[in-house]
């Protein structure tokens, strides 16, 4: 199986509504020959065709911040690439594989970086892994993005055996349910994006 290990770039989105909701991607892995790149470009392709979604990446892998969460000359430099980004987010997907039933530090890292960055704004959770798909990682990660005072969307994707079900070119080799479930879960996405985008905005949140 081919994996790739290069960062995805967010696709060339054409001009949208004014309510467009704005979603960051996070891809949360940044190990050595990682999958998480093949599962990202997927789902990229789909939100290319969601007019009412722009999209931001945000690579754990591109990011150097300490786990000491000491706020060096380097970590804010880290820190200026992508705070803004998740700051202007409407929304959030975040990728994550599942290493050793939870999720990767390098994400717990860059979660526990930011904290207004989350609130009060949804988070949709797609995971890839072996035959329990990441889902155990998304449970966790519900649990801390709750502390957060984010809300993560009901539906999710995952892979279960993620290596088996894309070919060597980083195509599913069968889209039809991947696809239809993404969808649901992009759908949710939009509506939460906006409603508590138009709730922040009339009332700040004070959680």
């Amino acid at each position: 199986m081919k994996t790739a290990a290069a960062t995805p770039t967010a696709p060339d989105v054409p001009e949208t509504a004014d309510d467009a909701v704005r979603v960051a991607v996070v891809v949360g892995s940044n190990r050595e020959g990682r999958f998480g790149p093949v599962v990202a470009d997927w789902l990229l392709s789909l939100i290319r065709e969601h007019d009412d979604l722009v999209v931001e990446v945000v690579d754990v892998a591109d990011i150097s911040l300490p786990t000491t969460l000491s706020p060096t000359p380097e970590a804010t430099a880290a820190l200026a690439g992508v705070t803004p980004k998740l700051a202007a987010a409407d929304a959030f997907v975040v990728l994550t594989p599942e290493y050793n039933h939870s999720y990767p530090a390098g994400l717990k890292n860059l979660i526990d970086w930011h904290y207004t960055e989350w609130r009060a704004k949804p988070v949709a959770l797609v995971s890839y892994g072996g035959l329990a798909g990441g889902l155990r990682a998304v449970e966790h990660l519900r649990q801390v993005f709750a502390e957060l005072h984010a809300v993560t969307v009901r539906d999710t994707v995952s892979f279960h055996g993620a290596s088996a079900a894309f070919d060597d070119a980083g195509r599913l080799k069968d889209p039809s349910a991947p696809d239809a479930a993404a969808k649901v879960m992009l759908d949710q996405v939009v509506w939460w994006g906006r409603a508590l985008r138009e709730a922040r905005e009339r009332r700040p949140y004070g959680g």
